[in-house]
């Protein structure tokens, strides 16, 4: 126990009880503030028009060629609600390929260098850092290792870990595992910041010269990772900080929005905000506050080096009560209770926005890349199920676009079409299927394809 006390910093897991939870912690926020973000500062991908998307995206792809461009992925987290016990990055949805989380978004790396290659004549590597937690970065690096990368050069890969900070009883005391053992757990996304200067990622960045960073979750199969109309938009307005959001579908919509809120940039949490402000609509029928927060964001090396320096204790915490097992101080025995019996505190990655001198958003299309892994398929939503569809529904359309003619579907089976990401980023390089007929299932891997053609 005295070694699991000695790194613990006590002073600042006291301050951050005080802060959120204790004498000093702050009301509630004070919503009624709210204002949109300026019209100027905002952008869509339905809106912005044929030339300005091929600008934004030579200008990513020119900064990719250049060894400028990297992602940073959030996966700390296990596929408990799906069922599994190894992290979410290693799981397989059901395709017909088998690939997974990682291969899908790994692979969407080797296809936009392999563009920017084609624009520039220069194929630089596209940095991708991986934030794991106490229990997914061994079991990610194995898997990692033994699928070779997925084609990436492993020096390319960077694997560092979140803390883990301890979790609090409703007093404010620190909950024992066992009798040598704390409670602990990680401090939440927002906890990147402490990692990246503590982990070494900061000077890695600074080594590599990685000057813009995509930061998303693992968890959402339809990701365009690093995306360049995204990535260039940002570069190209010279923004230190970006949102990628999606319209919410409607005022009850549990999703947080940004907006502005006391003069600065914000998410607010769907939770915060009355029905009277969410219904609000602007002369064209569309919510006021529409701008639904998808953990897709853009963040300039510089701007992460500020937050790191400055900013990152002034981060608040995040109050999350859970069922915490917990041993039994006179008996020595472990329980697990059946509610809620203490708080562990995080961190969220977007509270960093407020402290953005240059800041925008990107509105993208939620069918082309926002489908979320949460649940097993007995939720119904957001669960394997749902990815597939999504991605078939998405593959489907890219066929489309490229002139291809689908045939009619079996409304009794899953519509199966499957296109590598070696092959097509977002729907380029089809354009030989042009009046082709295509039949279910279709696969379009590297190697082959293999449908009714």
């Amino acid at each position: 126990m005295a070694l699991e006390l000695a790194e613990v910093d006590l002073e600042e897991m006291t301050s951050m009880w005080r802060r959120t939870c204790g004498e000093d912690s702050l009301q509630a926020r004070d919503t009624t503030s709210m204002t949109p973000v300026e019209a100027e500062l905002c952008e869509s991908v339905t809106t912005a028009g044929g030339d300005k998307i091929r600008r934004y995206s030579d200008v990513a792809l020119r900064a990719a060629s250049e060894g400028q461009v990297g992602v940073l992925l959030l996966a700390g987290g296990q596929g408990t609600r799906l069922g599994v016990n190894y992290p979410k990055g290693m799981y397989d949805i059901g395709l017909p390929s088998g690939k997974t989380l990682y291969q899908i978004q790994m692979e969407r790396i080797l296809r936009l260098e392999e563009l920017s290659q084609r624009l520039t004549g220069t194929r630089g590597r596209i940095q991708m850092y991986i934030m794991t937690s106490e229990a997914t970065k061994e079991p990610t690096r194995a898997f990692l290792d033994k699928n070779k990368y997925f084609g990436l050069c492993p020096e390319q890969v960077t694997i560092f870990e979140q803390r883990v900070i301890p979790a609090f009883d409703n007093e404010g005391k620190f909950i024992l595992e066992s009798r040598s053992k704390l409670a602990r757990s990680p401090d939440g996304n927002g906890g990147l910041y402490w990692a990246l200067k503590h982990q070494g990622v900061l000077a890695d960045l600074e080594t590599k010269d990685v000057r813009f960073l995509h930061v998303y979750c693992v968890d959402n199969v339809l990701v365009k990772v690093a995306d360049p109309v995204f990535m260039g938009y940002c570069i190209d307005k010279k923004a230190e900080s970006g949102n990628k959001v999606v319209e919410k579908v409607c005022p009850q919509e549990a999703v947080g929005v940004v907006c502005k809120l006391e003069g600065r940039i914000q998410v607010v949490e769907y939770s915060e905000i009355s029905m009277e402000t969410a219904e609000l609509r602007t002369d064209d029928g569309k919510l006021t506050y529409k701008a639904g927060n998808i953990c897709n964001h853009f963040f300039t090396r510089d701007f992460l080096k500020r937050i790191c320096d400055i900013h990152e204790r002034e981060l608040p915490h995040h109050i999350a009560k859970k069922k915490i097992p917990f041993t039994d101080p006179e008996t020595g025995e472990t329980r697990k209770p059946d509610t809620p019996n203490g708080l562990k505190l995080e961190k969220f990655v977007f509270d960093v926005f407020q402290f953005a001198e240059s800041f925008v958003i990107w509105e993208c299309v939620r069918d082309d890349e926002f489908s979320p892994l949460k649940n097993a398929d007995t939720a119904g939503k957001d669960c394997p199920k749902t990815a597939r569809e999504s991605l078939y529904a998405l593959h489907r359309s890219y066929l489309e676009n490229a002139g291809a003619v689908m045939a009619e579907a079996d409304n009794n089976n899953e519509v199966v079409v499957e296109i590598s990401p070696l092959i097509s980023f977002t729907g380029e390089g089809l354009e030989h299927f042009r009046g082709s007929t295509v039949t279910y299932p279709f696969t379009l891997s590297a190697e082959k394809h293999t449908n009714g053609v």
